[in-house]
């Protein structure tokens, strides 16, 4: 991409005087944090405005503002339609309804994690253990997430990705070690304002292109590729029929809110009273974040060949090309900024809630008496994002090595599994408070079982070519996981009314 000295400077100032405010707020939180259970919810008392902001910007991330306009960008309306508008309908109604019942659940049984709660909600050590491992598997959220934050910048500087990545990792890593929620919020919600701005000037930037309404945009996408205005592409891997457009993104959707830098932030929030406009902040702000995804249609729109220098651009560049030759210097550099927020806030919530989970939830079971958590928990949780660091630059480098189309494939095959397996225990812990454990323990293990073998095996015509589309996976295992976690519950009443016959 050509990108002027003049823009790569300025961004390199922005950058650095960006770090320097983040390192405030951390300093601040830092000095307030004095024990694990500080750095996982945090001693200040927090806003229901900033709570909300900070649930909005953790919710949407680079995925968000970068990754998924790109697949828009090669793929549609039928993008559109299943992520900024079925996605969403789901995600923000689960959120509401699970959040209430979460919070009040979360309080009764004092849990720090999505896997003490579930662990502490049924009764049982190992299934907390289970799902502190099945955590793992949200590194390649991180990843996705510090992927899209390099193009953005590694464009705009011209520095070399691998480098531009190991630079980026460090840094955020480096500051997450201490501060955790006592800074993250306030970083959230600066990031949050940033991301409303940001939003506002990408979708407003494509104004022109509906001067003749939306059928006249909608024609402009037709003449470029039939397929592009209309509500199903049957040559995507992603957006082929109603099944997977509709069906597969209303399940995912319902689900996607099963994860710990989501559902527990409401935890943060330390009276019932504040609940309901912790919400309404929230879900107005979402809105307008998924909406953001239409900015794919208009580089199709600028750049019907999606090409760059002679070469086709990939989908995990499509707005990092449009940020950088479309706009001029000052609105690029508040775009950027916009950008890296939108990667920030999410990021800094899944290093937070994920170290956590392994100091916490692995680290101190398995250690036992060898580990005084009162003590020494801070530290271990140190190492423990020293090592997640390392891992996640290794697996970045390799998608921004040898991407399978877009690093958001793989994301999504991790994360999806994860929410997968929640579901049912989250959703039955939730408004069944005396649902089985090897029910919900069972559901569990189901929904993972039936996600990576329609994956991996791969099962279902959906899933026999090159690229894959994790939402069948996932759609299909949510479905199955709440038939068997039912088919146990069933099975359990059997068991209790025969011995209770004489």
């Amino acid at each position: 991409m050509n990108v002027s000295n003049s823009l790569s400077t300025a961004v390199l100032a922005l950058v650095l005087t960006y770090m320097a405010v983040i390192l405030i707020f951390v300093f601040r939180g830092a000095k307030k944090t004095k024990s694990i259970n500080d750095y996982a919810l945090g001693n200040f008392l927090f806003s229901p405005t900033a709570v909300g902001l900070s649930l909005a910007a953790s919710m949407t991330s680079a995925a968000t503002f970068i990754i998924n306009p790109g697949f828009v960008a090669y793929y549609g309306l039928s993008g559109v339609i299943a992520m900024a508008v079925v996605l969403p309908i789901a995600a923000l109604g689960s959120l509401i309804i699970l959040t209430k019942g979460f919070r009040k659940a979360g309080q009764t049984v004092k849990a720090l994690t999505m896997a003490q709660w579930i662990g502490n909600m049924y009764k049982s050590k190992k299934f907390s253990l289970f799902f502190a491992f099945l955590s793992l598997l949200l590194i390649t959220f991180i990843v996705l997430i510090c992927v899209g934050l390099t193009k953005v910048l590694s464009a705009s500087l011209q520095v070399d990705e691998i480098w531009m990545s190991l630079l980026l990792i460090g840094f955020i890593f480096g500051y997450m070690m201490f501060g955790g929620a006592n800074s993250m919020v306030y970083t959230n919600m600066v990031q949050a304002i940033l991301m409303v701005t940001v939003a506002i000037i990408l979708l407003g930037s494509g104004f022109e292109h509906f001067s003749s309404g939306v059928y006249g945009f909608l024609d402009q996408l037709t003449a470029i590729d039939p397929l592009l205005g209309d509500w199903k592409n049957e040559q995507s891997p992603l957006f082929r029929d109603f099944f997977e457009i509709v069906i597969c993104q209303l399940i995912v959707g319902v689900a996607i809110v099963c994860q710990p830098h989501i559902i527990t932030k409401s935890l943060l929030l330390k009276s019932e009273s504040h609940v309901n406009k912790f919400l309404w902040v929230a879900v107005l702000t979402e809105i307008l974040f998924f909406s953001v995804v239409l900015v794919g249609l208009y580089v199709r729109i600028l750049n019907p060949e999606l090409m760059d220098e002679g070469k086709v651009i990939p989908v995990d560049n499509v707005v990092t090309w449009y940020v950088v030759n479309h706009f001029p210097v000052y609105m690029g550099l508040i775009l950027i900024l916009g950008l890296i927020s939108a990667g920030l806030s999410t990021l800094e919530g899944l290093i937070q809630s994920l170290s956590i989970t392994i100091t916490s939830d692995i680290v101190h079971p398995l250690a036992g008496k060898l580990v005084n958590m009162d003590k020494n928990g801070i530290f271990i949780n140190k190492i423990v994002i020293v090592l997640l660091a390392v891992v996640s630059f290794i697996l970045t480098k390799d998608q921004l090595l040898n991407p399978n189309l877009s690093v958001g494939i793989f994301a999504q095959n991790g994360v999806y599994a994860y929410f997968s397996a929640a579901f049912f225990p989250v959703l039955y812990g939730t408004f069944r408070k005396e649902t089985p454990v090897f029910a919900a323990f069972g559901a569990s293990l189901t929904a993972v079982a039936v996600h990576f073998s329609v994956y991996y095996i791969p099962l279902t015509s959906y899933m026999q070519g090159p690229v894959k589309n994790p939402g069948i996976a996932a759609a299909l295992a949510i479905v199955s996981s709440v038939v068997i976690g039912n088919l146990l519950i069933l099975v359990d009443k059997k068991l209790k009314a025969n011995q209770q016959q004489p």
